[in-house]
């Protein structure tokens, strides 16, 4: 079983190790675009270091709807091309790649005009699942179907009877978009790459008109390294503009940023077994199967103030509040609101004011020598978006490099995974944890759920849910510290867990628990511990504040309130 562990000791040798020689390849910005091309840089031979500024995926990447989907609404718009490539990239995720991060999910696409209607968006779902065949890596879905009123309503007997004349069933594919990227990440340091997260680029090294490294600097240890590189990727998503900035020259094109938020609710506030997909005035809302929670989202609205942490107002809840009500029998309140979270889309600047129309293609440039820009694009497109990267970076090197081989790379925990989800009965009798434990494990850890195993059978205490979040395993929080990477509370409670989201105390009651149980694989003192505590309670608080503003502006004030966690 290939494995890779990113505990602090791994992270201070990647960082001496960076600076130590030379890389063929540095990439800045660990989201999913920049942890897939660490990943295809390494799996291509080259020498590959991946340095982020906060914590894996902490921007966009860990903040999306959690779809992994081929954009059923850009073939309305025409956009074949990306509508294509998309839904190779869902088969390959859902067979090959990950088959124990992205699951398929049904969602139901309420009709409500009779005749035509039914012909038109038929015609689109008909297309979407023979594109998914043609791909090659379409056999894993169920093919659409039409549904009458009736059929529909018992499917999901939470619509209104008025709200539809029928409907369509087709499926797409989910992911936990934040555990996504850090399995990417270890895979490629399982590979040989060096990752260190809380390590920010400060400025770029230049040798006359070129790119040679960067200055990064260790926003833990607070020691600065000289990494040099012979070509570097940036792949900073809404932060490319400022990143390129560094290098003082001015960039070939420009990226947007488009906020999305999205609520979660728990599971029985919607009488449905499948997911919903609905049509608004500006875009679709989604309403997605979430285990025990659903999530609703998203909006579409331009975005120009705090990057960092992008705040949900008072005006955004109510909109997507009113959107979902309008179909359901028995609507939301705000009462039923577990969760909110904000994202950022990184859209290409184009000729159009409207976000929900700028381009969801991406593009790579090489703006000075040394230097390469990857931007735009879509979740489920990452591997495309890292291949391209590394093939404009290749132009850079003397040197032969190999066809990118990540179509063909299993993520960690992928293979033999179907073969432990059939013996999960089994494991569960040795293991002695109910097999609905295994399940949950094997979901979000595949065949590493087996170092999970380890802990609990060295530490049995650690096989215990964690109080107030009872989805997890004590083990779970030891685990994001000691092999994922997690340095700080706010990583575990919000991304390697979902716990931030999941319950309505917004994980203040499982915090001093987590922090405990992650002190001695991080060697934090008490003081530390009431730090991090602290610092989570205040960020969650501010959270809320923001939430009961009535705007943009407002909300972003009040979420800054919260200043971002200092380690010792």
């Amino acid at each position: 079983m290939r494995t890779a562990k990113l505990g602090p000791a791994e992270r201070a040798e990647s960082l001496a190790g960076m600076a130590e020689r030379e890389l063929d390849v540095l990439v800045v910005g660990a989201g999913v675009v920049g942890a897939g091309t660490a990943l295809d840089a390494v799996t291509r031979g080259l020498s590959t270091g991946l340095v982020e500024a906060r914590d894996w995926a902490s921007g966009t990447s860990s903040r999306s709807s959690k779809l992994i989907h081929g954009g059923l609404r850009y073939l309305e718009m025409l956009d074949f091309a990306l509508v294509r490539e998309a839904l190779k990239e869902r088969g390959l995720l859902l067979e090959r790649l990950a088959p124990h991060l992205v699951k398929p999910v049904p969602f139901l696409y309420p009709l409500q005009h009779k005749g035509w209607e039914r012909l038109y968006a038929g015609s689109g779902v008909a297309l979407y699942d023979a594109m998914s065949m043609t791909s090659g890596h379409g056999r894993g879905l169920p093919s659409h179907r039409h549904l009458t009123r009736a059929h529909a309503l018992r499917i999901a007997p939470a619509l209104k009877k008025d709200a539809l004349v029928g409907a369509l069933q087709y499926y797409d594919a989910q992911v936990d978009d934040a555990r996504y990227v850090a399995t990417l990440v270890r895979t490629a340091a399982a590979y040989g790459a060096k990752v260190a997260n809380r390590a920010r680029v400060t400025g770029f090294l230049r040798e006359g008109e070129r790119v040679v490294g960067a200055r990064v600097l260790d926003v833990e240890g607070g020691g600065e390294y000289e990494i040099h590189a012979k070509q570097i990727v940036n792949a900073t998503g809404v932060w490319t503009d400022d990143t390129q900035a560094m290098v003082g020259e001015r960039g070939q094109f420009h990226v947007r940023a488009s906020k999305g938020i999205h609520l979660v609710v728990p599971k029985d506030r919607i009488n449905a077994a499948t997911g919903l997909i609905l049509r608004t005035e500006k875009s679709v809302l989604f309403v997605i199967p979430w285990g025990r929670h659903w999530i609703i989202g998203t909006t579409d609205t331009d975005w120009n103030l705090d990057k960092a942490h992008p705040a949900a107002s008072s005006a955004d809840i109510d909109y997507l509040l009113e959107h979902v009500n309008s179909v359901l029998s028995v609507p939301l309140t705000r009462d039923d609101v577990e969760g909110v979270y904000a994202g950022l889309r990184p859209l290409l600047a184009g000729e159009s004011d409207a976000t929900s129309k700028l381009s969801r293609e991406h593009t790579v440039a090489h703006p000075v020598p040394g230097l390469v820009v990857v931007a735009g694009g879509k979740y489920t497109t990452y591997r495309v978006m890292a291949k391209d990267a590394v093939d404009e970076a290749v132009h850079g090197l003397d040197q032969r490099v190999a066809e990118c081989v990540t179509e063909d790379i299993p993520l960690l925990g992928a293979e033999g995974y179907r073969a432990l989800w059939n013996a999960r009965a089994r494991i569960a009798q040795r293991t002695g944890l109910h097999v609905v434990r295994v399940e949950h494990l094997l979901n979000r850890f595949g065949v590493l759920a087996e170092e999970i195993f380890e802990l609990i059978a060295a530490n049995p205490a650690l096989g215990e849910p964690l109080p107030a979040a009872e989805d997890y395993l004590k083990a779970e929080i030891v685990y994001a510290a000691s092999h994922e990477g997690a340095r700080h509370l706010d990583d575990v409670l919000t991304r390697r867990t979902r716990i931030s989201i999941e319950t309505f105390d917004r994980g203040t009651r499982s915090a001093r628990e987590a922090a405990d149980l992650m002190a001695p694989v991080l060697g934090w003192d008490k003081d530390q511990i009431e730090r991090e505590v602290e610092h989570y309670e205040k960020r969650v608080e501010a959270e809320r504040e923001s939430q009961r503003q009535p705007d943009d502006q407002t909300a972003d004030a009040a979420r800054l309130g919260a200043p971002d966690i200092v380690p010792r």
